[in-house]
């Protein structure tokens, strides 16, 4: 869906995946920097959003979900995966209940599978799954914003930020309107992805590939939970636990700034000392220019690769830095 709010000042229309909304509005590294401050907005309103109602819709979603949502007190906000038979990341879910609905925004153009799976699983439970998308826009709020949420807006609170579910209607007033709501100027997407990368925080489609399994990106933890009961593609996660052995390991990567261009999602990652015909260990998952850091990027490299090795993304040099432990 396209956003309105690109009709603001010096947008700048994303692309790929996050086309619909801005990648910025001018300035990239200003937008960083008032995100990293906590002023300023970010649209969202491209993600797809789905709701969960009925008296089962905890004690069934914790059915189906990485995560333990059977008890979800009102307002905390979490994160769930749900996996595939063989334990492989299919769909990621960042969640809050308002007492009432389960509200889960989801990467763009991935609701449509993800409520055909949901529906497929509904059986005798008192639920029921519907896309809203339409009817609600994803904004974000930088951590330590003093921004102040319209009345009955939901709101998915994080140590990163806030995320609300604004009624699509209300979007464009909503930017416009900066002295009523104390947000500040809107900040692309660029800038959003920048300080995620920072974090070291994964995004699906990004830094999963169709043999994702959560140990690899970090998951563990802040979207799945170890002790609660059975789910599809648990007894993967129970045994790479037990075994301590994922494949692959999420690291994080200082890129060689004197290089013009950035590594596209993909690019291969080999090790330095190999030269440009050395074996392959992994490939660059996301890779963003920073207002402090320089050129960083995420990447998904075998687990046996040392700690300490220098790799090459394409061409261009990488210093990693541990992610997820080997």
């Amino acid at each position: 869906m396209k956003s309105p709010l690109l009709s603001l000042p010096g947008a700048v229309p994303a692309e790929g995946a996050d086309e619909g909304v801005a990648a910025h509005y001018g300035d990239l590294f200003r937008e960083q920097r008032a995100l990293a401050d906590g002023t300023g907005f970010v649209d969202l309103s491209h993600r797809g959003v789905v709701a969960v109602t009925g008296g089962d819709r905890l004690s069934w979603l914790h059915l189906l979900l990485t995560q333990h949502v059977s008890d979800l007190p009102v307002g905390q906000a979490t994160e769930a995966l749900i996996l595939s038979p063989h334990g492989h990341v299919e769909h990621a879910l960042y969640l809050v209940d308002d007492g009432a609905t389960t509200w889960a925004h989801v990467e763009p153009g991935t609701q449509d599978a993800l409520i055909a799976y949901l529906e497929s699983m509904k059986f005798f439970y008192r639920v029921e799954v519907t896309d809203r998308t339409g009817e609600f826009a994803v904004v974000h709020l930088p951590a330590g914003s003093i921004a102040e949420v319209p009345e009955g807006v939901v709101v998915r609170e994080t140590s990163y930020g806030r995320d609300l579910f604004l009624p699509r209607a209300d979007l464009e007033a909503f930017a416009r309107d900066e002295d009523a709501t104390g947000h500040g100027p809107a900040a692309g997407l660029l800038a959003y992805e920048a300080l995620r990368v920072e974090q070291h925080r994964p995004r699906l489609g990004f830094e999963t590939d169709h043999r994702t399994i959560p140990h690899e990106l970090g998951w563990i933890g802040s979207a799945v939970h170890l002790q609660k009961g059975c789910y599809r593609g648990q007894e993967t996660v129970a045994r790479v636990q037990n075994l301590g052995k994922p494949p692959r390991r999420l690291v994080f990567l200082h890129l060689d700034g004197s290089e013009v261009h950035l590594p596209p999602h993909g690019a291969e990652l080999r090790l330095a000392d190999e030269g440009p015909e050395g074996r392959k260990i992994g490939f660059v998952t996301t890779s963003v220019r920073h207002h402090e850091l320089g050129p960083i990027a995420l990447g998904l490299v075998k687990r046996n690769v040392p700690v300490d090795a220098h790799l090459m993304a394409d061409t261009t040099a990488a210093a990693q830095e541990v992610v997820v432990e080997p």
